[in-house]
Parts: C-alpha cells; sequence; structure tokens
C-alpha cells in the first residue's frame, strides 16, 4: 500500500529521517514507535505531503505521491491527531461530515454516514447535535476517529491519537481501533511513545530510532527476537514476561469447561496482561469469562499464564 525507498528528509540541515525502505502492507495496522527525535512523526506526515520529502521515492499504491495532486492523496487518506481539531462551532455530525462535504456527497447519504460511524464509534445519537466543549475527552476522541474515516478512506494515519486521554478511556478506544480495524480491514499507520499501547494495536511493529528503522516486524518478534541491544533495552528486559502477556488474549488462553463463580468475570478479548491484574486483585486460582454478549464462554487459571509464552525462546 505504502512504500518507502531511500527517502531523506532534514530540518534546519539536521537529518530527520535517512536513507528510509519503508512498506506498509494493504490491511495492516502498522505502528511506529521511537525515542522522541527518531523521525516516526516526520514519517507519517510525509505519506500524506504535510511534510515534504527531500529525496527518495515514496509510494501511495503504486503511484508516486508527487504525481498526484496534493488534495485528492489527503482525500484518500484519514488523518486522526493528538489534538484531534474538531470545529468548535461546528455540530458532531457537522464535524464528521467535513471530508464528504467537500466532495459534495449527497445530504442522504452523508446522513447515513454519520449514522453509521456514530454507532461503528460507539457515539450515541443524542450527541449528534452538541458541539465539541459539550463532550468528553474520549468522545471527542471518538468524533476524531469518526471524521477520519468518513469518506472512506484507502488508509488511516494516527499520530499519538490518544497520548491526551485518561488511561481508562485510553484502554477502551484502544480496543475500539481494533476492532474496527477487524470489521474495516484498513490500513493503519499509527505513531505512538507508548510502548504498551503499540504492542496491543500493532500486527506490524516500526522501531525507529535518529531517522532509520532499526527493526520491524510482528511484536512478538521484536520481544523475542531483538535485533540488538537499543531492541532489547527499548523495550525493558526486565519487563520482558509482562510484555509477553500483552499480546494474547483471554480468548485464546482459557479452558472451555465453565465453572460456577462469583468472582468478576473477564471479558475473551482482554489481553492475558489485564488478566494478571485481575488475578492480583481477587487473589484466586481462577476466574470465569464471558463473550461479547455477556455469555459465559469459559475458565482462566491463574497458572496457565505461567506456560503461554513457554514455546516461544527468548533471547537473552
Amino acid at each position: 500500500m505504502i512504500e518507502f525507498h531511500d527517502v531523506n528528509k532534514t530540518f534546519a540541515g539536521q537529518p530527520a529521517v535517512s536513507n528510509l525502505n519503508l512498506t506498509f502492507a494493504e490491511g495492516a495496522f502498522s505502528v511506529l514507535i521511537g525515542t522522541s527525535g527518531s523521525g516516526k512523526s516526520t514519517t507519517l506526515k510525509m505519506i500524506n505531503r504535510l511534510v515534504e520529502h527531500d529525496s527518495g521515492l515514496i509510494r501511495f499504491a503504486g503511484e508516486e505521491i508527487r504525481s498526484l495532486p496534493v488534495l485528492e492523496l489527503r482525500r484518500r487518506m484519514g488523518y486522526a491527531i493528538q489534538s484531534i481539531g474538531l470545529f468548535p462551532h461546528w455540530t458532531v455530525a457537522r464535524n464528521i461530515a467535513t471530508v464528504p462535504q467537500l466532495q459534495k456527497w449527497s445530504r442522504q447519504k452523508i446522513n447515513d454516514r454519520v449514522d453509521e460511524l456514530m454507532a461503528l464509534l460507539g457515539l450515541e445519537p443524542v450527541l449528534r447535535e452538541r458541539y465539541p466543549h459539550q463532550l468528553s475527552g474520549g468522545q471527542q476522541q471518538r468524533v476524531g476517529v469518526a471524521r477520519a474515516l468518513a469518506a472512506n478512506p484507502e488508509v488511516l494515519l494516527m499520530d499519538e491519537p490518544f497520548g491526551a486521554l485518561d488511561p481508562v478511556t485510553r484502554g477502551a478506544l484502544q480496543l475500539e481501533m481494533t476492532r474496527i480495524h477487524r470489521m474495516l480491514g484498513r490500513t493503519i499507520i499509527l505513531v505512538t511513545h507508548d510502548i504498551d499501547e503499540a504492542l496491543r494495536l500493532a500486527d506490524h511493529l516500526v522501531l525507529m530510532d535518529h531517522g532509520e528503522v532499526v527493526q520491524q516486524g510482528t511484536p512478538l518478534t521484536l520481544l523475542t527476537q531483538p535485533a540488538n541491544a537499543f531492541v532489547r533495552e527499548f523495550f525493558g528486559r526486565s519487563e520482558l514476561g509482562v510484555r509477553l502477556l500483552s499480546l494474547r488474549t483471554v480468548g485464546e488462553s482459557m479452558r472451555e469447561e465453565i465453572a460456577p463463580s462469583d468472582a468478576t468475570p473477564l471479558r475473551d478479548v482482554m489481553s492475558l496482561r489485564d488478566a494478571l491484574s485481575a488475578f492480583v486483585t481477587c487473589r484466586c486460582e481462577a476466574l470465569p469469562v464471558i463473550n461479547a454478549h455477556n455469555q459465559p464462554c469459559g475458565t482462566l487459571y491463574f497458572r496457565d499464564l505461567l506456560h503461554t509464552e513457554t514455546a516461544h525462546d527468548v533471547a537473552p
């Protein structure tokens, strides 16, 4: 879907990215992570030409991005950022409809799309005519994502979209993005500085440092087969076990037996890392599991967490 070939960018004589070669596959959820100043946000912004690259080649769906009119390019890509950037004097519905209105969709088609996206993002219909200042931070961010998806973009670009949110809201939106990605199959490229967020969301993880790609692959590959000492230290050698738990869900590790229990159930989509916290809180050996319909579907045993990733060789 997107290819970088020997791409370079400098600011005031200082290199932001150097000889960058990178491919983002169609339909993948790719996450760029790295230290401050590693070039991850610059890389993202070069895709939709918010930042112009100095040299090299960037292709989008097989076409060199500079061969496309910049407005056409951007309308094929949704863009969501941390500050959201909602228009304060426009309603939720009008904010979501920004790009479809520019593309002169019919009023009925726009209304149907707004309703569809509000349902998809868990926004109650009553919020349709409210203004951004009347929404919570999480609701504002959901509207920002809905606006980015409104015109059915081929790619969704996200730059620290959840960075300003509290941990509970942030976790809920991360789960929402995972669900949306599975439903829509869009190519998503997200920038974050949060390691746990990157591990939770990515199926393609790119670690950058000093404007170069240090290592890329699945989160499990980067955790268990680090390319060098920088990768090992970045992800935290001492936290490796806990971070491995974040890569698997309760549903993947539970037993299908349903045992009676008065304990608060786990959801099958939760990570085993979140399940570990629940076990520590309740001090029990087993917890019931429920599915999306709140129906019992299995039991997770604490001892099974200890064997989750033992089949993988972890690099020293």
